[in-house]
């Protein structure tokens, strides 16, 4: 005959075996509370297993939530969601076709959208607010300008670490490549962005805001032979959406000139 030996646990107990198991759903004053609810509420020990089991799901997403917002970049240079946006401010924009690409649908079919317009349109916060939309379903995302993307794949000095830093970016499963055509760039540079968005090509979404028409692209990476396969590549299974005015930003700054300082104050 066997004989089952009786073992009482205590809190702190517990406490270190959830924290082993990485539970931490009832971190802190949480396991108090989990365990007064489950005394007053006189659960069986499956209905105690199934609230665990569930607050630990909702908790693991919200950490999940937390980290892939963080890991995108899109809250480092700011981030103001779509309600700021004045559609009204543009001379032409397609609504009904942004507000189709907020749903970021076309992340789950690996297709890109191209954003077209002059500087202080909002493109990047159209872009940012896609990418938003694209976390919140479950999508992993990066945010990048181009020089800042291309400073740090030319930076690389040997090919194995070029190929980390193409890893990447090709990596998350959509990436915004900001502000191309600001600047103009070597054909090494053109060669390398090339190499991006070739293993991204017709498995992961990118998203490209620019200020210069595809057959402008050549000013930005002069003579560079990859350009052409670049933008075919890009273009191909992409939605461009081409957005014409005048700088909101500059109209806002006019307005702060106007608007005396104690009366920007007493807002």
């Amino acid at each position: 005959m066997t004989s089952q030996k009786n073992t009482t646990m205590n809190k702190d107990s517990l406490a270190r075996i959830l924290k082993t198991l990485e539970i931490r759903s009832l971190e802190n004053d949480d396991l108090d509370a989990f365990l007064d609810a489950a005394e007053k509420g006189r659960w069986s020990p499956m209905e105690t297993i199934g609230h665990l089991a569930e607050r630990e799901i909702i908790e693991r997403e919200r950490r999940s939530l937390e980290w892939r917002l963080k890991d995108s970049k899109i809250m480092n240079k700011g981030f103001k969601p779509m309600a700021d946006f004045d559609w009204g401010w543009p001379d032409k924009i397609n609504r009904p076709a942004i507000e189709a690409l907020l749903t970021a649908d076309f992340v789950e079919r690996g297709e890109n959208v191209v954003i077209i317009g002059a500087h202080g349109l909002g493109k990047s916060m159209i872009a940012k607010n896609i990418l938003h939309r694209a976390i919140h379903d479950g999508h992993t995302a990066l945010f990048v300008e181009a020089s800042e993307l291309l400073v740090d794949l030319g930076a690389q000095d040997s090919s194995r670490a070029l190929e980390r830093r193409i890893k990447h970016y090709a990596k998350p499963k959509v990436l915004c490549i900001d502000e191309i055509g600001y600047l103009s760039y070597d054909q090494r540079s053109a060669d390398l962005i090339f190499q991006v968005v070739s293993r991204r090509y017709e498995k992961k979404s990118i998203i490209v805001t620019t200020n210069l028409a595809f057959n402008d692209w050549e000013t930005v990476f002069p003579g560079a032979a990859s350009v052409v396969s670049l933008v075919d590549r890009l273009i191909h299974h992409s939605e461009i959406t081409l957005i014409e005015g005048g700088s909101y930003r500059k109209h806002q700054a006019e307005q702060r000139k106007k608007t005396p300082t104690n009366k920007r104050k007493e807002k």
